[in-house]
């Protein structure tokens, strides 16, 4: 089971890091769901990703088209879920246990500016943890992205 990364934006803008990471696991030659709450946010994130750093062209696509299926990397605010994919959640978005199965990588970005969206990711770290998914917790405070802490998860029954 992936371990579930999660990162605690105090520096960088959404729309960086979501694409600094993803172009690391294109480069991996990795699939990635990104999984949203808000239709308009991801359509937000959407064009945002087509703008972002010149230096190299991130292929994407909205969920919905009739490529789906093939895109390297798929905005959604839906459950659909590639075997072959990792998985990234932003904003709140929902992330089940059963959703790290089998990934290659998981990654929650969240905001630290945001009181609810680290309230949500406290949640969503007691929920996976419990259920025996391993975790980590990385945040940018000292200009860098350190590994602060982590949870092998609970052993399972």
């Amino acid at each position: 089971m992936a371990a579930a990364l999660f990162y605690h934006l105090t520096r960088s803008t959404l729309e960086d890091a979501v694409a600094a990471i993803l172009r690391r696991a294109l480069d991996q030659g990795w699939r990635v769901v990104v999984r949203g709450s808000d239709r308009a946010r991801m359509e937000w994130l959407d064009r945002a990703l087509w703008l972002v750093g010149e230096e190299s062209f991130l292929p994407h696509g909205l969920a919905g088209g009739p490529h789906d299926a093939r895109q390297p990397v798929l905005l959604t605010c839906g459950d659909e879920l590639p075997a072959d994919a990792a998985l990234m959640v932003i904003e709140g978005a929902e992330l089940r246990p059963e959703d790290c199965a089998g990934r290659a990588r998981v990654w929650i970005l969240f905001d630290g500016a945001e009181a609810a969206a680290v309230e949500r990711a406290r949640e969503q770290w007691k929920a996976l943890t419990a259920a025996g998914v391993p975790a980590q917790y990385w945040t940018e405070d000292s200009g860098r992205w350190q590994k602060k802490t982590e949870s092998a998860g609970a052993s399972s029954p």
